[in-house]
């Protein structure tokens, strides 16, 4: 997943959960035929090498999914891809302290479309003048380590209307601790997304790109000297939300998304992790 090649488009430059998130289903579990999720035995085509991957390809950062979604991997980042919604149904990459020193420092946003993805896809229409934030799932600051995945984090692939406070307040607060994290433990693995109460969502732009009603984010640590995890779940609002309050056990977000959001752990590790909460681990000198 590590490919710097340079894409073409460079140049365009908790622990209490809310009673309303407790019955959040992915919009894909209301829409699909429900097929069987799998331990990332889906095919992925690179948008370098065109290959498909096999399944014992992917990193820890990959979730479950099922046969009939839509991978697409980038250099820096994985996206499960829905063209009814037009905003991915999860980003999953991995974060070392490596990748934290910045090879890339040009500071604009030029949002795009992937030019190499068929099918519908959002614009930067459907998103002006709408009152949402343009909201990446994999942050622009964490793929600063390469300019191809850097721009690559602005395809709309990569991004959901998201309330303008909470990406500038609450969501960027978890994601600069992530980063902390990072350098605190040598690597973190990330898997986020949006969530719809049901499949009467809102939607914004001519192409009706649907307005989730919350986000979601999981964080595992698994090296040599530690294995942690721990979820997040943000309304999409302006509400006030510190990310040590939105906390919660991944088996909690587990049960709310109906998907295994780290099946590629050994099942020792997968049920102690998962279960539990260390929020010193994550909160205390961070």
């Amino acid at each position: 997943m590590r490919n710097t090649t340079i894409h073409p488009q460079k140049r365009r430059s908790l622990i209490r959960v809310p009673a309303p998130i407790i019955t959040i289903v992915l919009l894909t579990a209301v829409i699909t035929t429900g097929a069987m999720l799998l331990s990332c035995r889906y095919s992925t085509i690179s948008q370098n090498d065109k290959t498909p991957k096999s399944a014992t390809e992917y990193g820890l950062e990959c979730p479950a999914a099922s046969p009939d979604e839509h991978i697409v991997e980038y250099d820096g980042f994985t996206v499960s891809y829905n063209h009814t919604t037009l905003v991915p149904d999860w980003v999953a990459y991995q974060l070392t302290a490596k990748e934290l020193e910045p090879v890339y420092t040009n500071k604009s946003s030029n949002f795009s479309r992937d030019p190499n993805l068929k099918g519908r896809q959002a614009s930067r229409e459907d998103y002006s003048r709408s009152g949402w934030d343009k909201g990446h799932m994999a942050p622009k600051a964490d793929l600063r380590w390469s300019e191809a995945a850097y721009w690559q984090s602005h395809y709309f692939t990569n991004v959901c209307p998201q309330n303008p406070t909470l990406n500038g307040r609450d969501w960027n607060k978890l994601e600069e601790s992530i980063r902390r994290w990072a350098k605190k433990y040598g690597d973190v693995y990330i898997v986020c997304g949006p969530l719809f109460h049901s499949a009467g969502y809102r939607t914004i732009g001519a192409a009706k790109v649907a307005i989730p009603d919350a986000f979601f984010k999981a964080v595992l640590v698994a090296n040599n000297t530690a294995s942690e995890a721990i979820a997040f779940v943000f309304n999409n609002d302006d509400s006030h939300q510190p990310p040590i309050k939105q906390a919660m056990t991944v088996d909690s977000l587990e049960t709310i998304l109906s998907r295994d959001l780290f099946p590629k752990l050994d099942d020792e590790t997968e049920v102690r992790v998962e279960a539990s909460m260390n929020l010193p681990f994550w909160f205390t000198n961070n």
